[in-house]
């Protein structure tokens, strides 16, 4: 059963999507032109974003426009803050630009520390770059939200490229305090196993350091989740967009997770 949608609830703003060509970052982008925003999508792919864009703009109100962008240079950050706010009233940034999983998942005995700046350049100042750019354009109208993609790696201590989620979340929190005061929300949100074009990636390679097959190793996930099943990008997106609007005011500084109940921990 879809949900409905309320075409006009974004309207008259702009949306970035970092990592907006595909995964979770299109299903964002599609869910946020759906609600009538304009929205930006950007990587570093042109390709990947073009097609992606013409795909979007057949069914949604909103524009999709297709950004060139490298979060790890300055430069092409603003670049993307510059063209996002020549289309309109920059309101909401999803940051979502990273590598799928991780770079550094193996032991620490064969992890490259070259791989694990890159992924902290990539997805914390990467992050951090982002919300600097495009911070500006939302304190001028006295209004934003900020919707950071994190990861569960975050809340596990099986990845050494977790440290990257869990520095998100202290980037989070901390720019709360800073953009609270203008109008401006920050929260994380924590996908789980999400069905997608990466995860059957993380499927083999997991597989082949088990010994098993890539089916077991996506149903001993399942049997691992409270609702006995992977998420769809589209329940991830949903969840983006209720932070993305203006009923989600109240809500700042926070780390959410969106895994079916997969993590364990309790976080108060």
């Amino acid at each position: 059963m879809s949900a409905v949608v309320d075409a006009s609830e974004l309207k008259g703003q702009v949306a970035v999507v970092t990592g907006g060509g595909q995964g979770i970052g299109r299903a964002v982008a599609r869910a946020l032109a759906l609600r009538g925003a304009d929205v930006v999508i950007a990587a570093r792919r042109a390709a990947v974003l073009e097609r992606t864009a013409a795909e979007l703009q057949a069914d949604v109100p909103g524009r999709v426009v297709p950004v060139v962008a490298d979060t790890t240079d300055d430069a092409s950050v603003l670049a993307l803050a510059q063209a996002a706010d020549a289309l309109g009233r920059v309101a909401v940034l999803v940051n979502g630009a990273a590598a799928p999983a991780g770079l550094v998942r193996n032991d620490i005995a064969t992890a490259d520390p070259d791989a694990l700046l890159a992924d902290l350049d990539t997805k914390v100042v990467g992050y951090f770059r982002c919300i600097k750019a495009l911070a500006p354009a939302m304190r001028r109208h006295g209004y934003g939200r900020v919707v950071n993609i994190g990861g569960l790696t975050g809340r596990s201590s099986h990845a050494l490229s977790g440290m990257r989620n869990v520095a998100v979340v202290h980037l989070t929190k901390a720019l709360s305090d800073q953009l609270g005061p203008d109008g401006i929300t920050v929260n994380t949100l924590h996908p789980g196993v999400v069905e997608s074009e990466h995860i059957h990636e993380l499927y083999a390679k997991n597989a082949a350091a088990e010994g098993i097959t890539p089916e077991q190793v996506e149903q001993n996930f399942i049997a691992r989740t409270p609702i006995r099943r992977v998420l769809t990008e589209d329940e991830v997106a949903e969840a983006v967009c209720f932070l993305a609007g203006p009923r989600s005011g109240g809500i700042t500084g926070e780390s959410i997770g969106i895994d079916g109940g997969l993590s364990r921990g309790i976080f108060l």
